[in-house]
């Protein structure tokens, strides 16, 4: 091969190291408040799908071979992790087959690594406790310091799958970050009135929101984490609720309120029904949409 032949091919392949990524990277959130940070991140350089939809529990969502499709072809999957997912997502991501996304892996995004964790138990866990979250509560992607951290894990992430828009991903993240900052001051008013409000969640899935907002949770519907109560409890707890003049009772949307809004009347309480993810109503189309329908229904509720 000829001396200039050599550097002709050096070159070219210099030039297509040096070349962008020319797909946008493949992501999948196993939740659509993830998949809207994933997008707010990204922006053109990525394909985003979220696996469960903001109207479902993200603790049982049914795993459809459909759902493998995505996962095959991901580049990058974005998960809440301390076990939310446990009962559906592990065995697709092992039948993707695709060794981008498994465990250990660069295309592995665990989101509560970078999260302050809350209710972790203490001591020994077993089913008799109900279904509780050995590594603490994962429901932590509502208050907006979380969100903002876990998008921080997701511009590094997308930086080191594709360090060749690095700028725009740290330009994007931002972004982000300015708009929370814009958003706060109007998130911080609504909240202020807020501080001390007993409350009486329906499942223990609210904690991260009551400790960011200063909600007062004296009690659960459920008897155990994802246990239906029985007649004991409610009346335990019906009579705490107007002892303690509890008026709001916090349930999701996806939950049958039968019970929770039973207790709440016998309690003389007001049954909240709140949304948890972006999705969850057609109008909550994005991560700010999320926290403004929760504040403004919590205060709405409290009057």
């Amino acid at each position: 091969m000829s001396r200039y032949l050599m550097s002709i091919l050096t070159l070219f392949f210099l030039a297509l190291a040096g070349t962008a990524r020319a797909e946008p990277i493949r992501v999948v959130t196993s939740i659509e408040t993830f998949a809207d940070l994933a997008r707010a991140v990204g922006g053109g350089h990525v394909n985003v799908e979220s696996l469960a939809r903001g109207y479902q529990d993200p603790h049982f969502v049914e795993a459809k071979p459909n759902l493998l499709v995505p996962l095959s072809k991901a580049d990058l999957l974005i998960y809440a992790g301390l076990d939310l997912e446990i009962g559906w997502l592990p065995p697709l991501v092992q039948g993707s087959r695709n060794p981008r996304i498994q465990a250990g892996a660069k295309g592995n995004l665990d989101a509560s690594t970078a999260i302050d964790v809350l209710d972790v138990p203490a001591g020994k866990v077993d089913r008799s406790q109900g279904d509780i979250h050995p590594r603490g509560n994962p429901h932590y992607w509502l208050p907006p310091v979380n969100a903002l951290k876990v998008a921080k894990e997701i511009a590094a992430r997308l930086k080191e799958l594709d360090p060749n828009h690095g700028a725009d991903y740290d330009a994007n993240l931002q972004t982000f970050g300015g708009l929370l900052k814009n958003k706060s001051a109007e998130w911080s008013r609504k909240a202020a009135s807020l501080r001390g409000l007993k409350v009486v969640p329906y499942h223990k899935s609210w904690t991260y929101v009551s400790d960011w907002l200063g909600l007062r949770e004296l009690g659960y519907v459920e008897l155990k984490p994802g246990i239906q109560p029985d007649p004991k409890h409610l009346a335990e707890l019906i009579l705490r609720m107007k002892s303690e003049s509890v008026r709001v009772l916090m349930i999701e949307s996806f939950y049958n309120r039968g019970i929770a809004g039973q207790a709440a009347d016998a309690a003389g309480a007001r049954l909240l029904v709140l949304p948890s993810d972006v999705g969850a109503t057609p109008k909550i189309r994005s991560y700010p949409d999320l926290v403004d329908a929760v504040l403004d229904a919590l205060v709405a509720g409290a009057k």
